[in-house]
């Protein structure tokens, strides 16, 4: 129901949309790499979303943040080997963008409840 996971599954759906277009030599590489970071960040926002202690789910969102980062990182590196149009990546990277804003703001919404709970 967290509209950070809803938006995060989006850009799982668009990476794997996108790396379906990549060449079968990729298949190891870069296809792999972003379908499981990608994968990684909703995966770490229902886990944490799952806990009951305000830290033990902060961590878990903290690893979702990394996940997000790494893909960015996978983001460019897609676009400057021209498998992504300048466009496409825009689009996506914006995706991206979002979901980032909204797992920050996931992190520090939980982070006031982890300061009145100690």
């Amino acid at each position: 129901d967290l509209k950070v996971w809803q938006k995060a599954h989006e850009v799982v759906l668009a990476i794997y949309d996108l790396t379906r277009k990549f060449p079968r030599s990729e298949i190891f590489g870069l296809t792999s790499q972003m379908q499981r970071a990608a994968v990684s960040i909703t995966s770490n926002i229902a886990e944490g979303f799952g806990r009951h202690g305000y830290k033990e789910k902060i961590q878990f969102y903290y690893l979702a943040q990394g996940s997000l980062t790494e893909l960015k990182n996978q983001l460019l590196i897609t676009r400057d080997i021209k498998y992504l149009d300048e466009k496409s990546f825009q689009e996506l990277n914006e995706r991206v963008k979002i979901t980032h804003q909204l797992l920050q703001g996931l992190i520090s919404k939980s982070k006031t409840f982890l300061n009145h709970v100690s």
